[in-house]
């Protein structure tokens, strides 16, 4: 009996030991998590600031990036996007540290693996942004070049051209976060060999036009 005993006290000084020694990293890990909260608040603030203050949601607006960031019915901006962003990276590097603190390897671990696989979704992302932004401007340019030279088919080829930038841009990012790369790259071929077939049919079906309006031209010149 005192047998028992003795073994329930000696694993009764363990548990308390061990909980002795857990509440010091516990609070540690909770003051860590508190300070990074409050990090990650004062950044996302301070990134959309300076953000607003760039002038970058102006930029936004006219890029159509804006535009597209509130699809769905979401009252976002794309400066709340990318402020969003930084907050939440900052909570999850500082839940790592404060796992890493407890000794929850598994917990860690998991998100060390999400932590390195984030840059690339963040190239994945710029690749998006600045694909939109570059097909606009192709789209622009496009049409004002053709629509000068008063071809008939200027709307279709320059929003194929939007397409084509976009529709590219969309498998560079996919590619980026390794997703089924062989198929993307049988799926990219299609998709864009029948967006360059349609834009060469549109081209040809505009140039005839055009092409009889400039040999109206130079025969009333001559």
């Amino acid at each position: 009996m005192d047998t028992q005993i003795d073994l329930f006290v000696a694993s009764l000084h363990t548990f308390w030991g061990q909980i002795a020694l857990f509440l010091p990293k516990l609070l540690a890990a909770l003051l860590l998590l508190l300070a990074g909260w409050l990090l990650a608040r004062l950044l996302r603030s301070g990134v959309k600031r300076g953000l607003d203050a760039l002038g970058f949601g102006r930029m936004a607006e006219k890029s159509g990036l804006e535009a597209l960031v509130r699809q769905g019915g979401m009252d976002l901006s794309l400066a709340g996007v990318i402020a969003g962003t930084v907050y939440w990276l900052v909570l999850l590097v500082v839940a790592l540290s404060a796992a890493n603190s407890l000794g929850l390897d598994s917990v860690a671990g998991l998100a060390n693996k999400v932590i390195l696989y984030l840059p690339k979704v963040v190239v994945a992302v710029l690749i998006l942004v600045f694909g939109t932004l570059l097909a606009r401007v192709v789209n622009r340019l496009v049409f004002a070049w053709l629509n000068g030279a008063r071809f008939g088919g200027a709307l279709g080829i320059s929003t194929g051209s939007e397409y084509a930038v976009q529709i590219f841009a969309l498998f560079l990012a996919l590619e980026q976060l390794g997703i089924g790369s062989t198929l993307l790259t049988v799926a990219f071929s299609i998709v864009f060999g029948g967006l360059v077939l349609a834009m060469a049919l549109a081209f040809g079906l505009g140039g005839r036009d055009w092409a009889a309006d400039r040999i109206r031209d130079w025969s009333r010149k001559a």
